[in-house]
């Protein structure tokens, strides 16, 4: 299961660096131009341009920036630019359609000019590292589908282990509840609303589960613990699921054709929202996507900082201005950036703004504006980070949030530092809102997306 994928093709990526040109595209050369460009390398893809009669780009100078050479689709013109790579002191010659390029630390040799008598040998095709550890060009689609399914188990068992402390709440005190009990009556039932209650998933969800056993027990449905925890289990799943079909569940929502996907993160001052940024920002580029963070908390001193030794662990570029800057300007300058650089994804960082500030709610919503004005439909995501441990308090803020930001999904931090993780059926429930990810550790890769069904198995697991 992809991190974040609102892409529509298939995920897994293939250059076709091996496939013959198509003998269709190909155009007949002229005289002059047959002696003056030798015979494209076979092993180019069929989408590498052909010779046309426009004026050919200008040249470009050779790059080598190490790795094995391997010959690339001509995709971009103009001058390359090297990076922490070397520019030999060569020629430049007509060489328009068979230059040195670089990319990712492979690059591909122009085929010297043919000679009259003396047979050309062609370039022989070579695997960069780049190619084979992270597009897995060398792998079928069983074995990427494989890993994919073995890395979903990893995330599933490191999710359960995360919730381990509600679900000793929660399973076990049920357990306990039953223990020297043979039939459900009253006194238990209200021993298992203080188990529920406990585990912070909210008196409104706890009565109305408590329903559901009592008509349960009533058609002589539930009749042992088994029974019970089952009916328990389908409630919590129902609750999450309804909660899946508003706000937004899913970047797939969005069509592909805006861009940049636009995310603005808020939430109160410690509650993880820089380090939710900076997970988000890793696992959204591991995915394939060019992100790029907005640093629009020019309100307290330390935020940007915080958020530059992010960005620089990661390798994802930061907008950010002085302390005290219009937040709405530094958000207008990062979408100009975005949009400049292509890139995919822009998280925006606000300040940890507290719900009884009107001011500051006055602000977020100036950068909506702004937002919506650059980017048709921006934010296309707005995510408020809420720290599990704080339970019921975390609640009363997403009201408030709700009211004036437009919160359209949940990201649960810290969730296993707490026997409460019961707060997310809670919020589900009574907001209607999606838990979209849940910060499970404090690596860069333990922020995972929330699914219902994992979360639902492992408090009863």
């Amino acid at each position: 299961m992809a991190f974040w994928r609102r892409k529509k093709e298939d995920r897994y990526i293939t250059l076709g660096l091996n496939e013959p040109l198509a003998s269709a595209e190909k155009e007949p050369a002229t005289s002059d131009e047959a002696q003056a460009q030798p015979e494209p390398p076979a092993n180019l893809s069929a989408t590498t341009p052909t010779a046309t009669v426009t004026p050919a780009p200008p040249p470009l100078e050779p790059i080598v920036m190490g790795g094995a050479p391997t010959p690339l689709p001509q995709e971009r013109t103009g001058n390359a630019t090297a990076i922490g790579g070397t520019t030999p002191d060569t020629p430049r010659a007509e060489e328009s359609a068979s230059s040195t390029t670089a990319t990712g630390g492979a690059s591909r040799v122009a085929p010297e000019p043919a000679q009259p008598g003396v047979a050309q040998q062609r370039p022989v095709p070579s695997r960069s590292s780049f190619s084979n550890s992270i597009l897995g060009l060398d792998r079928s689609l069983e074995d990427l589908q494989a890993e994919e399914a073995a890395l979903e188990r990893t995330f599933e068992k490191r999710f359960k282990n995360a919730i381990a402390a509600t679900r000793e709440s929660l399973s076990d005190r049920i357990d306990t509840v039953f223990q020297s009990r043979k039939k459900i009556d009253a006194e238990l039932l209200d021993e298992l609303e203080e188990v529920l209650i406990a585990a912070d998933i909210g008196v409104p969800t706890t009565l109305e589960i408590l329903e559901t056993v009592r008509r349960g027990i009533t058609r002589k449905e539930i009749n042992d613990i088994e029974a019970l925890k089952a009916a328990i289990k389908n409630q919590l799943l129902a609750i999450l699921r309804a909660s899946a079909e508003k706000g937004v569940a899913a970047e797939t929502n969005v069509p592909e054709n805006i861009s940049p996907y636009v995310m603005m993160i808020v939430g109160v001052n410690g509650v993880g929202k820089t380090t939710t940024i900076g997970k988000l920002a890793q696992r959204i580029k591991a995915e394939g996507n060019d992100v790029l963070i907005c640093a629009a908390d020019t309100f307290r001193a330390a935020a940007s900082d915080q958020l530059a030794i992010w960005a620089e662990r990661t390798g994802v570029p930061l907008i950010q201005q002085k302390q005290g800057t219009d937040p709405a300007a530094v958000l207008f300058d990062s979408l100009k950036a975005a949009k400049a650089r292509n890139s995919d994804v822009l998280i925006v960082d606000t300040a940890g703004r507290l719900h009884n500030k009107s001011n500051l709610m006055a602000e977020l919503e100036k950068m909506k504006r702004v937002a919506g004005r650059e980017v048709e439909g921006a934010p296309h995501e707005t995510l408020l980070v809420i720290d599990a441990v704080t339970g019921q308090n975390g609640l009363e803020q997403a009201r408030q949030f709700l009211k004036v930001a437009g919160v359209t999904g949940i990201v649960l931090t810290k969730l296993d530092g707490t026997a409460k993780g019961g707060i997310a059926v809670a919020i589900s429930k009574e907001l209607g809102l999606p838990i979209r990810y849940a910060g499970i550790g404090e690596k860069v890769d333990d922020l995972v997306v929330f699914n219902a069904e994992h979360y639902v198995d492992g408090l009863f697991a």
